[in-house]
């Protein structure tokens, strides 16, 4: 006679966390109700043996039951997190934490339905005062990239997670760029950069009543905690009732390792289209900057560049941009929304869905 499984048991058994590196991902591009349409599109391009950038995606399954629980995770979810992610480290070669070779991870939304910047994402997580040390180390010695980054991170963890209002943030920054005499953020200096995370850390103190934390576990904890609690923020809610959504879809979380767009000249990141969205002409749209991270493209701070020039910059990132473009569409048999990084001149697809017209 079988034995009775309890619910308890059951439900600790339930698959919350989706791996996707190395070329093989335990979800698919159909499974956007699952994986959110960012999660799907991940699992997909990396079954396609696109360059993705090893991670993990936490279902939306997961995100209605942290809400049903009173904002607790299901059981048996973290202990999926963390098991994924040793895989995520031994994809890499990296490992999250370590104060020699760190992993750090972009923690993302992904609703079924594209919702742009209605939710939240959180860069350059698992920075701590020892790993930051560390990733300069790995970047040839490059200070303003490892501040630039720390800088970056505390802000968006201090909005996002925290709920620090992001003004605080840019009206700092601003101020030093005034004192300066600087036209743009890739103008400060190194010295500029570190006051700038001193005083960051300040600002979080005085608005929250914590230090920064300083665990790359507890960051990671209480960012998909904001990632999902973003599902019924004022601005998603209010896009879902204006568009239609239903409210009880809940979004997917993706843990994701970092390729950086901002390495130097050698590095830069991007958005587009695999054709003209206006009128369908089969011609590559997309825009790029050079040395700077996504979040840098979208916010309009600088001017970014046109796709054509890449390819006189980054010949061979572009090449490959190209094909792999080339090969999502055949796949897809659609025109796609991309994202994508370049790392040191090596290519990496953040995103792929299809593209609103």
């Amino acid at each position: 006679m079988a034995k009775k499984v309890s619910k308890k048991k059951a439900g600790a058994r339930k698959k919350y966390v989706y791996f996707f590196g190395n070329g093989k991902a335990d979800g698919r591009g159909y499974m956007k109700d699952l994986l959110g349409g960012k999660g799907a599109g991940l699992a997909e391009m990396t079954n396609l043996k696109v360059p993705v950038p090893a991670g993990m995606t936490i279902t939306t399954e997961a995100c209605n039951e942290f809400f049903k629980a009173g904002k607790k995770h299901p059981p048996g979810m973290w202990e999926q997190v963390l098991k994924d992610l040793k895989k995520v480290e031994k994809s890499m070669g990296m490992k999250f934490g370590d104060p020699r070779n760190p992993l750090l991870v972009s923690v993302r939304s992904g609703a079924k339905f594209s919702m742009p910047g209605m939710m939240d994402t959180v860069l350059n997580l698992g920075l701590n005062q020892k790993t930051l040390q560390a990733l300069i180390k790995k970047a040839g010695g490059n200070e303003r990239f490892g501040y630039d980054a720390m800088r970056r991170f505390i802000t968006m963890f201090g909005n996002i997670v925290m709920d620090v209002d992001r003004m605080k943030f840019e009206d700092t920054l601003d101020l030093m760029k005034e004192k300066k005499g600087y036209g743009s953020d890739t103008d400060l200096t190194v010295d500029d950069l570190k006051v700038l995370c001193k005083q960051y850390r300040q600002i979080y103190k005085k608005n929250t009543g914590q230090n920064f934390p300083e665990t790359p576990l507890t960051q990671l904890k209480m960012s998909i905690d904001a990632v999902f609690g973003s599902w019924f923020g004022n601005r998603a809610v209010k896009y879902r009732n204006l568009h239609g959504i239903p409210h009880n879809m809940g979004t997917a979380c993706n843990v994701q390792s970092m390729v950086f767009g901002n390495m130097g000249d050698s590095s830069a990141t991007g958005v587009g289209f695999t054709r003209d969205p206006s009128t369908g002409k089969k011609r590559f749209f997309a825009e790029y900057l050079v040395n700077a991270q996504g979040e840098d493209v979208v916010a309009g701070i600088r001017t970014p560049l046109h796709i054509a020039d890449m390819k006189k910059n980054f010949p061979k990132a572009y090449k490959k941009l190209d094909t792999i473009c080339k090969k999502l569409e055949r796949h897809y048999r659609d025109m796609l929304d991309i994202e994508f990084t370049v790392q040191e001149n090596e290519l990496y697809m953040l995103q792929t869905r299809v593209g609103k017209r």
